[in-house]
């Protein structure tokens, strides 16, 4: 799943337009992140860099994301060094997985200069260095000293120098000849492995669709290649060499069959057959901000939400943990019955009963054939006495009893709202919705206002979607919204959604006084179904019903509704189709 040099190639290419732009704006949403906006005249266009070690790569993106409200220094040293910079050049050596990005900027006192922006996408090596127009790194984004590598450091005032090398071949200019000559002077080797020591900038999914098309499917070692075979090979390096350098790549992603998305390359994918499903994309930059934007998401979202939660994960485990106490209390009560007994039985029995006895043998006349029963005496204590502490174990068991069920059940109520939260908090696709999640806990008291003067900003409205028969589809993003939108904004008519037994947001069907067609049911159930817990699940129960018989419980916590008169429909998650549905 890494972004190999020959995808950078293509990367590069879908970049050359943004040769002559200017930098117009520059941001940095997290540690390893950066934005650069450049302005051309065909308009403006923003470059993604990532040297996160999973998910390494640079391309246009179109997608938004939220930015601290402080700006990071290396994000400040970029600024202060590209602002207004002129891009005059994108460079690549080979097939090597480094994309060089040279601007024309004016330095402090007047000059112009060339800075480079060296973008390493090398997996957990992944950097983003700053080089001055004296081949000296100004800084990068992060920096490595001799403790993190003896062979190459990377810090501010060095020479920059690239990375170590190894001697292969650029399928790109490689001839036959060689091809065949390296393959047979490798080390004798499955052909995909062989393939990726013979060849630079390839990855293992490119190697083994090679090797794949070679074989015809079957497995090939490569010190036992055949002519047909060799022939075969050198046919597709050739084809994909075409489709790279003329630009004519067949961008795909391949996803199992429960949607989640495996690899990706910039040509079609036959290796995986049936097992998997391809999904083509309009370019390289495309691709990848479809294959990383929400894993990245999420990630994002979790660094920024950390405190919030561990604090969840307390409160359940707390909130658990007091549950099963309770429960073991309760169940020790009941044997409160037995307690009457024996206070009966005492009462019954005083006169054959003296102080100073540790037990007592009597009929039980509760039962037929009044059997004996031993009951177990306080010596210290009269006939009366002992029989009225069991009197008392027993009304302490009935308060026990009543008083426990009705903490168990509130305890219950408490675990559902803290998943709902930690439901949301998964789902949360940017900082306001982390704040109004923070404000509803606040609330709520499980943590203490902040106690900011700063104004919290303004709830984002309901997630909108859009159903192919053209009904518009609302979800809720926390509890507070879900209760908005279910009590407050829906009508009567309209149709309500909700995962059975499982934690989710509320969706809600405008019908507008109509009855909408079952396909916009069934894709508001599938939306209700991925905006849940069970999202990873291969079925989903979503119970709907008309808005009007959703009601609120007195005192119920946010996002705790009952409804009536409902039907349950059966939905497979599909991330893609939801995706495709919103607005």
């Amino acid at each position: 799943m890494a972004l190999d040099g020959a995808f950078l190639y293509a990367i590069k290419s879908e970049l050359q337009p943004l040769i002559g732009g200017r930098v117009e704006k520059i941001h940095q949403p997290s540690r390893e992140e950066i934005i650069i906006s450049i302005r051309t005249r065909q308009g403006s266009r923003k470059v993604y860099i990532s040297a996160n070690a999973g998910s390494a790569r640079v391309h246009i993106t179109e997608k938004s994301v939220d930015n601290p409200q402080t700006p990071p220094m290396f994000c400040m040293l970029l600024r202060k060094r590209l602002g207004s910079g002129k891009l005059i050049d994108i460079r690549q050596d080979g097939l090597e997985r480094i994309l060089f990005l040279d601007f024309e900027c004016v330095n402090e006192l007047g000059d112009i200069v060339t800075v480079t922006l060296a973008c390493e996408i090398m997996g957990r090596c992944s950097n983003l260095v700053v080089i001055g127009q004296d081949g000296r790194v100004i800084d990068s984004i992060k920096r490595v000293d001799g403790e993190m590598s003896r062979e190459r450091m990377v810090l501010p005032g060095m020479q920059y120098t690239m990375p170590p090398r190894d001697d292969r071949l650029c399928f790109l200019d490689a001839e036959p000849e060689q091809i065949v000559q390296r393959l047979r002077e490798t080390q004798p080797a499955e052909l995909s492995k062989a393939l990726i020591r013979v060849f630079e900038g390839i990855s293992p999914v490119l190697a083994r669709e090679w090797a794949y098309f070679a074989g015809r499917g079957a497995h090939i070692e490569s010190d036992t290649i055949d002519g047909d075979q060799l022939d075969r090979l050198l046919f597709t390096v050739k084809r994909t060499r075409e489709q790279l350098t003329g630009g004519e790549c067949c961008f795909s992603t391949v996803s199992d069959k429960e949607g989640m998305l495996k690899d990706f390359s910039f040509i079609r994918l036959s290796q995986f057959g049936t097992l998997m499903y391809t999904r083509e994309h309009e370019s390289a930059s495309a691709l990848l901000d479809y294959f990383y934007f929400e894993r990245d998401r999420a990630a994002r979202t979790k660094q920024r939400a950390n405190d919030l939660f561990k604090l969840l994960m307390n409160l359940t485990d707390r909130t658990s943990r007091r549950i099963s106490v309770q429960q073991e209390e309760l169940s020790a009560c009941a044997e409160k019955e037995q307690f009457k007994l024996c206070g009966d039985l005492i009462s019954a029995n005083m006169y054959r009963i003296q102080k100073g006895d540790e037990k007592a043998v009597v009929e039980n006349f509760y039962e037929e054939g009044n059997p004996a029963v031993e009951i177990k005496l306080d010596p210290r204590k009269t006939p009366s006495q002992n029989a009225q502490h069991y009197y008392s174990e027993y009304k302490k068991c009935v308060t026990a009893e009543s008083v426990l069920a009705q903490q168990i059940d509130k305890g219950q109520e408490e675990l559902q709202y803290l998943d709902s939260v930690f439901d949301a908090l998964t789902r949360a696709s940017g900082e306001n919705d982390i704040t109004q999640l923070r404000l509803e806990l606040s609330e709520q008291g499980y943590i203490r206002s902040g106690g900011s003067k700063t104004k919290p900003p303004k709830a984002l409205p309901p997630v909108e979607y859009r159903s192919s028969d053209g009904y518009t589809i609302l979800v809720g993003r926390n509890n507070h919204q879900n209760d908005q939108l279910s009590l407050k904004y829906a009508e009567k008519t309209d149709i309500w959604l909700h995962t059975q037994t499982i934690t989710g947001s509320h969706v809600i069907i405008v019908t507008g006084g109509e009855t909408p067609p079952d396909r916009t049911i069934e894709e508001a159930a599938i939306i209700a179904a991925v905006n849940s817990r069970g999202r990873a699940s291969s079925l989903v129960p979503v119970d709907y019903c008309l808005a009007r018989y959703v009601k609120k419980p007195s005192g119920a916590k946010p996002g705790k509704v009952i409804f009536t008169n409902y039907q349950t429909a059966f939905v497979k998650p599909d991330t893609e189709l939801e995706e495709k549905l919103r607005v």
